[in-house]
């Protein structure tokens, strides 16, 4: 790859305009090898490919065939275990039994509401007072008990194999989802106080709304994108700094300093290209980038250019190649003789656990210190998106990418709302069509709606070496044509879990303390994937757990880690950056903004997030 000069350097300026949009010419960029011929049958077997690529647009990317044989396996084993249907059977008369006599004497002094069973905490759905009067909390107790029946029904029967247990479960649990009578006019008070107070106008409003997002689907192919005003590079991404260097695949944005002096060792920021970099530059109050350059930090961000159907054979390990190790080249003209804080979030702590594994393993002693944010370098137990990922599914999924070139927007988008499609579906339709609302407006909400694409090739491999086969958890993961491992990693190791994570648990996440040979230190924050990370200090409700574990000491379970580590209040921000400052040098003044060869690299936040 070629090297990024960084003569002339130039000063900080704030971002001027949009900048130069689209790929950049040849004279600007490094340019990505072409890669190898995929050896997966791509020019055979075209005409099964593109019938698989059919049956997927109408069964959303999901395999039949998986799901068929997930149920085949839970009724026969079902239909061969007469006990455990008469269990069943019982459940379902004792529950009957329940509602009846729980109906007759709802009216009776001291009887209150949920007597039978109540929602789960984190279930919204029949929060409001008026789930509590009758008939509709005798309506919402008939459908968690109904709900709570399928469960039982589906699981504890002997035989099944867990992933086909959870499958059926999972699929049930989002077809009972479905038929709550929260989603239904008739049987949501809410929806009939509003109906009563607005004389029908909340359903004219929510066919307007309804209109709007329809045509919003029919013109742009995806669906509602609730962005207001929030722009990016004007109130959003809106650290001031420069693109220093770029290739086909990445941006390097280089920040301004906002202090006098920094230390002189800087950040490179390695976030997942499943999401824009700009989950840690939101909004001035909430920025992580804003944060650290404050505390006396120089960060760099890669910024990934977003793939189309031109880009199908773009390989996971050029993610590594024309990422993060032409990020640390350029880094390394810039700044020299300094090693690098590196910070991987998601799919990027991943990736960046990947790089150092290859770097140990090559006696490349650039990286200062690692730390993952809500990254999973282990995937047995990586949450309900590992439900669908074995042959059949990995299989049609890499039909209908083939067809396409890339996993586009809409799939992403619909794997990660079903993990929570109370929350980030039904209730959010409920709002939209029978309320006649619209939530307002977030920086995170528009982050959100602005999505990304999967390259053809590169999600292949990664379902099926990471998910599919844990080759990097096996020690069975090829750079290079040789194995690395993550014991070769010596690098002390800042690791933050969310509490409320669906995409990756956080006892995934921990994992890592038994796969590097280094000090950990592990920090649970309260949250999700997302809130858990953007929490910015000063901001109400935040709180985490922290503990370091020494290379040499025992191994503690992630039970025993949450039951023995006490809650602090607050953001989880200074814990990581007094660690960095207690890793990093003397203060000493800024370096210079570093540019590439090219005159014409944009200012932050670049091209490629604009696409």
């Amino acid at each position: 790859m070629p090297e990024a000069a960084v003569l002339p350097l130039r000063p900080c300026v704030a971002p001027e305009g949009e900048g130069r949009r689209g790929k950049p010419a040849a004279s600007d960029e490094a340019q990505v090898s072409p890669p190898a011929e995929v050896a997966d049958g791509t020019e055979t077997y075209q005409a099964d490919r593109a019938l698989h690529a059919m049956l997927a647009r109408l069964s959303g990317g999901i395999s039949p065939a998986a799901l068929l044989l997930a149920y085949a396996d839970w009724l026969l084993h079902l239909t061969s275990s007469p006990q455990r249907q008469m269990e069943i059977g019982q459940d379902a008369l004792i529950n009957a039994k329940r509602l009846l006599e729980a109906t007759q004497r709802f009216f009776a002094p001291g009887q209150g509401p949920w007597s039978l069973i109540k929602p789960q905490p984190q279930d919204k759905r029949f929060g409001r007072p008026e789930w509590e009067q009758p008939p509709f909390n005798l309506m919402a107790q008939a459908f968690l008990l109904g709900e709570q029946w399928w469960h039982n029904a589906t699981t504890g029967v002997r035989g099944v194999s867990k992933q086909n247990e959870a499958i059926v479960e999972f699929s049930i649990r989002q077809m009972l989802d479905v038929m709550s009578p929260s989603n239904f006019a008739m049987t949501n008070p809410e929806v009939l106080r509003r109906t009563f107070e607005s004389g029908g106008n909340n359903f004219v409003r929510g066919w307007r709304n309804f209109r709007d997002d329809w045509m919003l689907l029919m013109s742009a192919g995806l669906g509602p994108v609730p962005t207001g005003d929030f722009v990016v590079g004007e109130n959003v991404a809106t650290s001031r700094g420069n693109v220093v260097f770029r290739n086909e695949l990445i941006e390097l944005i280089q920040y301004c300093p906002t202090t006098e002096k920094v230390h002189p060792e800087p950040i490179l920021i390695v976030p997942a290209w499943i999401m824009k970099y700009y989950i840690l530059d939101l909004s001035p109050q909430n920025s992580l980038v804003k944060y650290l350059t404050g505390e006396g930090f120089t960060v760099f961000m890669i910024s990934w250019r977003n793939p189309d159907a031109a880009d199908r054979d773009i390989a996971f390990d050029d993610y590594r190649k024309f990422g993060v190790e032409a990020a640390l080249d350029t880094i390394g003209s810039i700044v020299p003789d300094h090693q690098v804080h590196a910070l991987g979030y998601c799919l990027g702590g991943t990736l960046l656990s990947i790089a150092a594994a290859t770097m140990a393993r090559d006696g490349d002693n650039r990286l200062k210190s690692i730390s993952l944010l809500a990254a999973q370098t282990d995937f047995t137990e990586a949450g309900e998106l590992t439900l669908f990922i074995n042959e059949s599914q990995v299989a049609f999924l890499e039909d209908m990418m083939w067809e396409r070139g890339v996993l586009d927007t809409t799939q992403m988008a619909g794997a990660f709302q079903l993990l929570r499609s109370n929350d980030l579906i039904w209730s959010r339709l409920t709002r939209d069509y029978l309320m006649g609302e619209r939530a307002v407006p977030s920086d995170l909400m528009a982050w959100n709606a602005d999505a990304t694409r999967l390259p053809y090739r590169m999600h292949s491999q990664y379902l099926r070496k990471l998910f599919l086969n844990n080759d990097l958890a096996g020690g069975r993961y090829l750079v290079d044509g040789k194995p690395i491992s993550l014991s070769d990693i010596h690098t002390p190791m800042f690791v933050v879990g969310t509490l409320r994570d669906h995409v990756a648990p956080w006892r995934s996440v921990y994992k890592i303390h038994y796969q590097v040979d280094a000090d950990v230190t592990f920090l649970l924050a309260s949250g999700g994937h997302n809130a858990g990370i953007v929490a910015p200090p000063g901001e109400p409700g935040h709180t985490y757990r922290i503990k370091t574990r020494a290379a040499e000491t025992s191994y503690i379970g992630p039970d025993e880690w949450l039951n023995t580590v006490p809650q602090v209040e607050g953001s989880w921000w200074p814990e990581w950056t007094k660690w960095l400052a207690a890793r990093s040098g003397e203060l000493s003044a800024p370096p210079r903004i570093g540019r590439a060869n090219a005159t014409n690299l944009p200012d932050a936040p670049g091209d490629y997030v604009r696409h």
